[in-house]
C-alpha cells in the first residue's frame, strides 16, 4: 500500500482535487469533511478512499477522527477553512472564533496529537493551505484573513519544531475556480498568467512540495500561486479593468 494522506476538507473544491491525485497516485487517502453527501460522493467515485463526516472546529470531532487512523501520517494536508466576513457585517466573537477554530486551531492539534501519538510518519510532509489573503485583503474579510494569517505563521513555527522529523510548507492560491463557471475576459486578462486558477494548480504543487526526492529541501516556504496578481498593480482602464464608482 502506498503513502497514507489525510486531508481536512477533502471532499469539495481544492480539498477534493488534491485527495484525488493521491489517490491516484497509489496513496491511501483519508479525508475528514462537514459535508456527508459530498464525501460519500467522493469515497463512491474513488475505491478505497476512506470518509469521516465531522466538523474540525470540534476538538471532539477531531479526536474521534484520529481514532480512526491505524498507521503512521505520511502526508498531512491541512485545507479546510471558512469565512464568516468581519468588521462590515458584524461578525460576532463566536463567528470570529469558530473561524481561526477551523483554520488555525484544528491544524495545529491534529499536527500535534498526531506528532504526540507517535502517528507522524518520520519524513512526513505537511502542507498548509493558505491564501493570498494572508497578506492582501479586501473589506469585510478579517475573520479569514486572520485565519490565513495565522496558518502562515504556524507553517514557519511548525517547520522548525519538526525538523528532522517532518518538512512543513504553505501554498497560497489566488482566485481558484473551483465551480467551473466561465469567467469574463476582463477578470482572465487581470492575470498576468491570462486566465483564473484551477484547482489543479494546486494540487500539482502540492504532490510535489510531498515528494522528498524532489522537495526535500524546500521546507517552512510558503509558495504564492495565483496567476502573478500578487505582482501586478492595476490601475484605471489597466488590462480591461475600469473603476466605477458605487453609490451606498
Amino acid at each position: 500500500m502506498g503513502r497514507s494522506v489525510v486531508v481536512t476538507g477533502g471532499a469539495r473544491g481544492i480539498g477534493r482535487c488534491i485527495a484525488e491525485h493521491f489517490h491516484k497516485d497509489g496513496c491511501h487517502v483519508v479525508i475528514i469533511d462537514i459535508s456527508r453527501e459530498a464525501g460519500e460522493s467522493l469515497c463512491h467515485a474513488f475505491e478505497g478512499m476512506e470518509f469521516f463526516h465531522g466538523d474540525i472546529a470540534d476538538k471532539v470531532n477531531i479526536d474521534s477522527f484520529l481514532e480512526t487512523i491505524e498507521r503512521p501520517v505520511d502526508i498531512l494536508i491541512n485545507n479546510a477553512c471558512v469565512g464568516r466576513k468581519g468588521l462590515l457585517s458584524g461578525c460576532s466573537w463566536d463567528d470570529f472564533e469558530y473561524v481561526q477554530r477551523v483554520g488555525v486551531i484544528a491544524p495545529y492539534y491534529i499536527t500535534h496529537s498526531l506528532y504526540s501519538s507517535g502517528l507522524l510518519a518520520q519524513g512526513a510532509s505537511i502542507v498548509n493551505i493558505a491564501s493570498t489573503r494572508g497578506f492582501q485583503s479586501q473589506s469585510d474579510t478579517e475573520s479569514y484573513s486572520a485565519a490565513k494569517g495565522g496558518i502562515l505563521a504556524l507553517t514557519h513555527a511548525m517547520s522548525v519544531s519538526l525538523a528532522g522529523r517532518a518538512r512543513v510548507n504553505a501554498i497560497s492560491p489566488g482566485w481558484i475556480d473551483t465551480t467551473s463557471t466561465q469567467q469574463s475576459v476582463e477578470d482572465e486578462n487581470q492575470h498576468p498568467a491570462s486566465r483564473i486558477g484551477r484547482p489543479e494548480d494546486i494540487a500539482q504543487m502540492v504532490m510535489f512540495l510531498c515528494d522528498n526526492s524532489r522537495a526535500g529541501f524546500i521546507t517552512g516556504e510558503n509558495i504564492i500561486i495565483d496567476g502573478g496578481m500578487n505582482k501586478l498593480m492595476i490601475y484605471h482602464k489597466d488590462r480591461g479593468w475600469q473603476y466605477r464608482h458605487e453609490n451606498n
